[in-house]
C-alpha cells in the first residue's frame, strides 16, 4: 500500500471532533451514573447524540476523510 492510498483510518477533523466529544460524554455519563445523578446521565446520552451529528455534519461539510476540505497529513 502506498503512501498516496492510505485513507487515513479516520484521522480527520471530523473523526477527531466525533471522538473527543463522545469521550468527554462517555466520562461525565460514567461519573454521574457512580454518583446516581439520573439528569446528567441522560444529559450525557443527549451529548454523545451531539457528537455523532457534528461528525456526520462535518463529514457532509468536506471535512472527513476523501473530503474536499480535508487535508491528509504525511506520516512519519
Amino acid at each position: 500500500m502506498s503512501a498516496g492510498s492510505d485513507p487515513g483510518h479516520g484521522n480527520s477533523p471530523a473523526a477527531w471532533s466525533t471522538v473527543i466529544i463522545m469521550l468527554v460524554a462517555f466520562t461525565i455519563g460514567t461519573f454521574a451514573f457512580w454518583f446516581t445523578v439520573a439528569w446528567l446521565v441522560w444529559a450525557s446520552a443527549a451529548l454523545l447524540l451531539v457528537g455523532a451529528i457534528v461528525g456526520l455534519v462535518l463529514k457532509v461539510m468536506g471535512f472527513g476523510v476523501g473530503g474536499d476540505r480535508y487535508q491528509p497529513k504525511a506520516h512519519s
